[in-house]
């Protein structure tokens, strides 16, 4: 009689089983640590509002040093334009003049034509080498002074023409660098200004409050009396350059409404009766120099290695400049930059 109990099921067929199981188990027992390990990793700490500060000014003076190599090639591109401009002129002007010589030298063939006299004078006018021509002395013993005159004026002019379009050719060429240069500094600003914006954007309202209030022991409201001791053109200077607070700082910028640092020197001066180089390095090459010890209200102070910076000394440890972009000229304290060098212009 056959039996009915159920089969045993063998060991080898509940081995691979158990065996995944081990396997499984072993496994989410290595991801529990490798999370746990990863979570016990410590966090990057996030900048402090000090040190997002000292990014943005940082950013803030290379922007200032890109503005200062853009003002300067703005300008050599606007002088490099009109040096352009008055020889493509020059050029215009004697081509008039070499079309003029051409019409009366064409006179004269027509007329010899007409007399029956020689028409070299045509040939002349077609030759190469129209001096070689005139040496020829069986023709220059046929020309009256007034025809040898003209062709005399005509060579002249011709050589000038010359020289002139080669001029014109170069300088063209030379303005092509300065624009080239131009729109390269012009993007260097815009990319150091981008990152500081960005920078300052990731801020909370809050934070950006307290990156604004950092330092704030400027006198730069309009409650400050500056009462001397300067006199003559440095107080003008000074009395014009104060007059401005307020007003946005806009790299390339060189008023009424904006400036830049440099700007607003070479403004306040100018208003005073002394002329000053566009940027910050040619500022810095005017009058006479300075040290810091000996300074006087109206000294142009210079700040960083570089001379990116500038403004204009109060007395007192004070300055009045326009900051960077996303600030307003203000008078602040000369410590807040490290002081390079002082120039007395007035």
């Amino acid at each position: 009689m056959a039996s009915h109990r159920k089969p045993r099921p063998r060991i080898l067929a509940s081995t691979a089983p158990r065996a995944a199981v081990g396997v499984t188990a072993a496994a989410i027992a290595s991801v529990t640590l490798l999370s746990e390990s990863a979570s016990a990793a410590p966090a990057k700490p996030k900048p402090s509002i000090t040190e997002v500060k000292a990014q943005i000014d940082t950013l803030n003076q290379q922007a200032e040093v890109a503005t200062q190599n853009y003002d300067q090639a703005k300008e050599k591109t606007e002088t490099q334009r009109d040096k352009t401009n008055q020889l493509l002129a020059q050029v215009a002007q004697k081509t008039q003049q070499m079309n003029e010589s051409r019409r009366v030298l064409g006179q004269f063939a027509s007329e010899q034509y007409r007399d029956g006299g020689i028409d070299q004078t045509v040939q002349l006018l077609l030759a190469a080498d129209p001096e070689q021509f005139l040496n020829q002395s069986h023709m220059v013993s046929q020309l009256s002074a007034t025809q040898a005159d003209a062709l005399k004026n005509f060579q002249i002019q011709q050589e000038q023409a010359s020289i002139q379009r080669a001029q014109a050719t170069a300088s063209l060429t030379q303005l092509t660098t300065a624009q080239k240069q131009l729109a390269t500094q012009k993007n260097t600003v815009q990319t150091k200004l981008a990152a500081a914006q960005k920078l300052l954007n990731s801020l909370t309202a809050e934070q950006r409050a307290k990156v604004a209030t950092i330092h704030k022991g400027s006198t730069s409201t309009t409650s400050y009396t500056y009462s001397g001791p300067a006199s003559g053109r440095a107080a003008a200077a000074i009395s014009f350059a104060l007059a401005q607070r307020g007003k946005p700082y806009v790299y390339g910028a060189t008023g009424p409404g904006s400036y830049d640092c440099s700007g607003l020197t070479g403004a306040a001066y100018r208003a005073a009766g002394v002329t000053l180089g566009r940027t910050t390095y040619d500022q810095a090459k005017q009058g006479v120099a300075v040290s810091k010890a000996d300074l006087r209200p109206g000294d142009l102070v210079f700040f960083y290695s570089g001379l990116s910076h500038v403004g204009i000394y109060l007395g007192n440890g004070q300055i009045v400049h326009a900051p960077h972009t996303g600030a307003f000229v203000e008078v602040a304290p000369l410590s807040w930059m490290p002081f390079a060098t002082a120039r007395r212009v007035a």
